[in-house]
């Protein structure tokens, strides 16, 4: 069989890979690509922004097998990606035409293997499944979130009629919903687009979420980034999910879109057998200086090694500007952004705190971290909470 396999000329397929181009949502979708990959089925992956494999301009580029194309525009190279309003628009403008042009040169394409014969869409951007499903292609929509959430969305019809909610997502009860069984109930105040602050807001996220699950529903198939065994009954939300996760970078590019910077691992070899803790929130949190410094100042104050990816996206300010980074000494490293697999499965890691994004809890349980912590930084005593949080977890 394995020689018919490598002599025949019948195509393994090619899978077409559009994610969204935020970094908790692109890494997870670029280890899929290299497990498609693995298997023989030809791979493009496709998002509106350089990964760091790119350049940063628009390109196509290859990563060990995996074509990737990065477009971007005149708008978003003149204004900052952090202003995620703007990004969605220039989604919204670019990325229809785009898709629709790449698919119908890759139909006309004289090769087999050239032609892309189904599409993974990331699901903020499965608004675009009518391109592909006109072409008579097969989508599968990528979830990267939590069986919760995806419950949530997926209930938003039944919520709308039972009275939970309005048809704006606003609470009309005051009370929790069980949305699955042995699922924690879910509060008013737990929904995914409560933004008590802006109600244009809160109403502006619900029906993007609604959109989304809509699109979701009527897709091939539902991929969620979690093992069966996490929670075998959201698979009873619709037939169509398929668990396949926990999806691993496992030493290939992760799809970053910024530079890692490895010398902390070199850093790590130097610290003793559990004795790091390691901070890392993602790449959209937001903090304002005060919040910095007083986490900075729970860090020193713990007096135990720690590695912080304090990037730029923080605050606007880059990891070499922080002024009390010159306190540390070698007793703690501040970095950009760092290969987070290899740290968390480096031996000097201790405990992670972080804000709790589902690729980090995904990668954290695969490294063997029955510990996961996110801090609540809206509150004024968090140099306090720091210091007895990480110096409980350190030593325990």
């Amino acid at each position: 069989m394995n020689q018919i396999h490598h002599n025949s000329q019948i195509p393994n397929g090619h899978i077409l890979v559009v994610a969204c181009p935020l970094q908790g949502h692109a890494a997870p979708l670029m280890k899929l690509s290299h497990q498609i990959n693995k298997v023989g089925t030809k791979v493009t992956f496709l998002t509106k922004r350089a990964l760091t494999t790119s350049s940063t301009t628009e390109c196509e580029n290859s990563d060990n097998g995996i074509r990737i194309i990065s477009i971007l525009d005149d708008l978003e190279l003149k204004s900052s990606w952090k202003d995620q309003e703007k990004l969605h628009e220039s989604v919204q403008r670019v990325m229809p035409g785009y898709l629709r042009d790449l698919l119908e040169k890759s139909n006309q394409s004289p090769k087999i293997g050239d032609r892309i014969s189904g599409v993974i869409l990331d699901s903020p951007l499965a608004w675009m499944s009518d391109i592909p499903k006109k072409m008579g292609l097969k989508i599968a929509v990528f979830w990267c979130s939590s069986p919760g959430c995806l419950a949530l969305g997926l209930k938003i019809p039944q919520l709308i009629e039972s009275k939970f909610i309005d048809n704006d997502g606003t609470p009309l009860k005051n009370e929790k919903i069980n949305l699955l069984p042995n699922l924690p109930p879910m509060a008013p105040t737990d929904l995914m687009w409560h933004f008590p602050g802006d109600t244009n807001v809160q109403t502006s996220i619900f029906h993007v979420i609604k959109g989304v699950s809509h699109h979701m529903i009527n897709a091939d198939w539902i991929l969620c980034n979690w093992f069966h065994e996490l929670h075998p009954l959201c698979h009873n939300l619709t037939p169509t999910i398929l668990s396949i996760g926990p999806l691993l970078a496992n030493g290939q590019s992760a799809g970053s879109f910024h530079s890692e910077d490895s010398t902390c691992l070199t850093w790590l070899d130097k610290q003793p057998k559990c004795s790091v803790v390691y901070v890392a929130f993602g790449s959209t949190s937001r903090f304002t200086q005060q919040q910095l410094d007083e986490l900075a100042s729970g860090l020193e104050l713990m007096g135990r090694p720690f590695l912080w990816v304090a990037n730029s996206t923080l605050n606007n300010k880059s990891a070499t500007s922080y002024s009390y980074k010159k306190h540390l000494g070698d007793r703690g490293k501040i970095v950009e952004w760092a290969p987070q697999e290899e740290v968390l499965g480096h031996p000097s890691i201790a405990c992670f705190i972080s804000h709790c994004g589902w690729s980090s809890l995904m990668e954290s349980l695969s490294m063997g971290f029955l510990c996961f912590v996110g801090l609540i930084l809206e509150i004024n005593c968090i140099q306090g909470l720091a210091y007895v949080i990480l110096g409980e977890l350190a030593s325990g």
